[in-house]
C-alpha cells in the first residue's frame, strides 16, 4: 500500500494545541520558533510548515488542561533556542539538562502548554 504524499501510515501526522489566548500564543511561537500560521477564523489557526502543508493547529478554548503527552521540538542550537524562548516571554520550567541522547529544556508558552526542546550532544 502506498501512503498519500506527505503522510506516513501510523506516524504522528498533526498535533493540535488548546490555547486560551490565540494572539499571545501565536506571537510567542512565531518569535521563539519562527512558526507561521494559516487562519481559519478567530478560534483556529493552522501551524504551517515551510513547504506550505500543516503540521498542526491552535484551537481556542476556555482553559488549557495540563498533563498528557509532552511535545518535544528539535533544535540545531539549544542555547539559541533557549534564548529565543526567554526573549519571546516563555516560562522555563526545566533548565537545560543532559540525557543519554543530548540536552533539553522544558517551557510553558503563554496559554500554559508544556513543551520541550532538545538537541543532540
Amino acid at each position: 500500500m502506498i501512503d498519500d504524499p506527505g503522510h506516513v501510515h501510523h506516524a504522528i501526522d498533526y498535533i493540535e494545541f488548546s490555547v486560551t489566548d490565540m494572539a499571545a500564543t501565536r506571537a510567542f511561537l512565531a518569535a521563539a520558533f519562527g512558526w507561521s500560521f494559516r487562519d481559519y477564523g478567530p478560534g483556529y489557526a493552522g501551524i504551517v510548515r515551510p513547504d506550505g502543508s500543516e503540521a498542526g493547529g491552535l484551537c481556542l478554548v476556555e482553559a488549557v488542561q495540563s498533563g498528557g503527552p509532552l511535545v518535544v521540538l528539535y533544535s540545531r542550537d539549544l542555547d539559541a533556542s533557549l534564548a529565543a524562548v526567554i526573549v519571546a516571554g516563555g516560562q522555563i520550567v526545566a533548565q537545560p539538562f543532559h540525557f543519554p541522547g543530548g540536552r533539553r529544556f522544558e517551557l510553558r508558552e503563554p496559554s500554559g502548554n508544556h513543551l520541550a526542546v532538545w538537541s543532540p550532544r
